[in-house]
């Protein structure tokens, strides 16, 4: 960096304009420098078992001198924001009676005016928040760690439990200066019979001088409206941090993947942390913009990962295509153009109003493609199989109907299919799914599509799309190794919603259209 540094900031006041230097490195101007740590937790060995506070404190502790580790070489990095994930100081798989000993107490409505490092005396049972405070004021920069938490409650709130406390699955933010800014109580509980939720959603953002407001919630949140798109939506929020202990669920669910999808959706910075446990699925933190990544998944290896890397501010000015249809559809309009123009024929741009046959071009003749079922994601996927190197398909359920112009640019021994999914999920939690996905198979056999793949060798032109009737689509775009890729083109025109793609960086696992319709859950 030194020759650019001397090329452009031959005049100091120039270089003090653009660029500042924090720990050794250049930040630019618009830009902030997060991290995120992936973290292997050393886990109680039997979490159902009733221990005393001093050894839940113990275990706790060994897991917070891995954190202290990673903030001081944040820091060093000159990030200004770390953030850690769901789980990760006291582990999983409790009972509501044996994680007790594990809650700190913590003020829900304090509004930064609570330093725990320099007010230890305010309330009892803060150790673990102390540590965490301190770490943030020690290294100046601002934390978000998750942790569990209780609340006495009065024997006349008729939603108090028997045992006369609430226990919270909670984030708490903290400024550099050790503040506690702001907590949030997890709402959508994925089989976390330890924990309560809480009477309503929590829209809990905090504010930094650096990057403005960044909202928060947690894991299973993601997937529902409240509170993560309503905090968003509300308060226009374009940082948010996501501790999460995410098991992954291809081809649909793997966490780099959804959390990517989640950050182009609404033009938000995410920054993410997954707990890391290989045996148990779990894997895949990241910093993401909507147009870049740095993420981290890896299924082979054990121990911690830390990710630090400059992105930009995003303002709360710019209009998604969820919050600007016309937008989207000028859009989608260039995008028509500039895809058929690079790619594949005039013939192939969806047109409007226009239905896409469901045939293949296979040796010079006609063939349809047969439709088959197949499970995937726990739900029951119409498909139909990608034949020869290119071709038009067709494939609909309910009310929705998705459409594939592709091009292969060899023909590989892989099955491909595009599959359609609009109905209730209803295994691991019930939401409403509408899904159109273009996925590689198992095998290849009709069988073997929806199941879980990794590795492919295929690179495929597509132009992908889809008569959704929610406007919250997720796009999804995976390729071999677990890596991420990004759409050329994507957005709405009138009611379909539009996903391109000229060659994949690597041979494409999954293509899909991942669309929430909250109202029906």
């Amino acid at each position: 960096m030194a020759f650019t540094m001397e090329a452009l900031c031959w005049k100091l006041p120039i270089c003090f304009l653009f660029y500042q230097v924090v720990s050794g490195r250049v930040r630019r101007e618009g830009h902030y420098v997060a991290a995120v740590y992936e973290h292997e937790s050393i886990l109680s060995p039997t979490p159902a078992a009733l221990v005393e506070r001093r050894s839940a404190l113990e275990l706790m502790g060994r897991n917070l001198d891995i954190y202290e580790q990673q903030v001081l070489a944040a820091a060093r990095q000159g990030a200004q924001i770390i953030v850690f994930p769901e789980d990760g100081i006291h582990g999983f798989n409790f009972t509501r009676s044996s994680i007790y000993p594990y809650l700190d107490f913590v003020p829900h409505s304090h509004s930064g005016k609570w330093n725990p490092c320099r007010e230890p005396y305010l309330y009892n049972d803060t150790e673990v928040i102390q540590h965490l405070s301190c770490m943030a004021l020690k290294n100046k920069i601002f934390l978000v760690a998750n942790l569990g938490t209780k609340q006495p409650c009065e024997r006349s709130d008729p939603r108090c439990p028997s045992d006369g406390r609430y226990q919270f699955n909670t984030n708490v933010a903290f400024a550099a200066d050790g503040a506690l800014l702001a907590t949030y109580r997890k709402h959508n509980l994925y089989f976390e019979d330890a924990f309560d939720t809480p009477p309503e959603p929590d829209y809990a953002f905090f504010d930094t001088p650096f990057a403005g407001k960044f909202g928060m919630f947690t894991c299973f949140d993601i997937l529902f409206f409240e509170p993560a798109v309503n905090l968003i939506r509300q308060y226009s929020l374009k940082q948010i941090v996501y501790p999460t202990a995410w098991m992954n669920q291809l081809p649909l669910l793997s966490a780099v993947e959804f959390q990517q999808a989640f950050a182009t959706a609404f033009n938000v910075n995410i920054l993410a942390a997954n707990i890391h446990h290989p045996t148990l699925g779990m894997t895949g933190s990241g910093i993401y913009t909507p147009v870049k990544s740095f993420i981290y998944h890896n299924m082979e290896s054990y121990g911690g990962k830390l990710i630090v890397a400059e992105i930009p501010v995003i303002t709360a000015d710019y209009k998604t295509d969820l919050e600007s249809n016309e937008r989207s559809r000028e859009n989608l309009h260039d995008s028509c153009r500039t895809f058929t123009s690079t790619s594949l024929d005039d013939e192939v741009c969806f047109k409007e109003q226009e239905e896409t046959p469901s045939r293949v071009s296979e040796k010079g003749r006609e063939q349809s493609p047969p439709s088959f079922y197949a499970e995937m994601m726990y739900d029951n996927f119409t498909f139909v199989p990608l034949w020869g190197e290119k071709g038009e398909l067709q494939v609909c359920a309910n009310t929705l109907c998705c459409h594939l112009n592709y091009r292969r640019a060899v023909l590989t021994e892989e099955l491909y299919a595009l599959g359609v999914f609009d109905g209730l999920h209803t295994v691991h939690g019930t939401y409403y799914v509408q899904a159109c996905a273009l996925v590689k198979c198992g095998g290849l056999s009709f069988s073997t599509c929806g199941q879980e793949v990794t590795d492919a060798t295929a690179l495929i032109d597509f132009q992908l799309w889809g008569n959704m009737s929610t406007p919250y689509i997720f796009p999804l775009l995976l390729t071999s190794g677990i890596t991420l890729d990004f759409a050329d083109h994507m957005g709405w025109k009138n009611n379909y919603y539009f996903l391109s793609k000229n060659r994949t960086s690597a041979g494409l696992l999954t293509a899909a259209l991942y669309g929430r319709w909250y109202e029906k859950d």
